[in-house]
């Protein structure tokens, strides 16, 4: 099992740049309970920006909606609040992006995100990061 951040989710399901790479990650997951906020904001900004119709992002939302009822097991982000806050005020990062590294250091599992900054910050805190 992995930590999935919203970086690789939402490239996972909105199929972009190198989202069939995800797909081998993507069995089991787990994360904080924020994904689903960041999804519905992603699929929101998407459809506003017009990269997908308001159908796509229904469909997308289904697909996602099934996914984690099946494939991903989120835990509530209060439980990793504390330590959230303390990786984000020593590191320079956001609460969402310390968020899913709290939870990778609690459980002592890898952490698949596609965003640079977290993976950096990841690595100092001794998180293997994917990919």
């Amino acid at each position: 099992m992995i930590v999935a951040d919203s970086s690789a989710i939402i490239a996972f399901f909105l199929r972009e740049e190198g989202w069939g790479e995800l797909s081998k990650y993507m069995a089991t997951t787990i994360s904080v309970d924020h994904v689903v906020k960041e999804f519905y904001n992603s699929l929101w900004k998407a459809v506003n920006l017009k990269r997908i119709s308001v159908e796509e992002a229904q469909r997308v939302l289904a697909l996602f909606k099934d996914y984690v009822k099946r494939n991903m097991e989120l835990r509530r982000e209060e439980e990793y609040a504390d330590k959230a806050l303390e990786i984000a005020l020593e590191n320079g990062v956001t609460i969402y992006d310390a968020l899913y590294m709290a939870l990778a250091l609690h459980e002592k599992i890898p952490l698949l995100t596609l965003d640079d900054k977290q993976r950096c910050i990841s690595k100092k805190l001794g998180i293997t990061t994917i990919p």
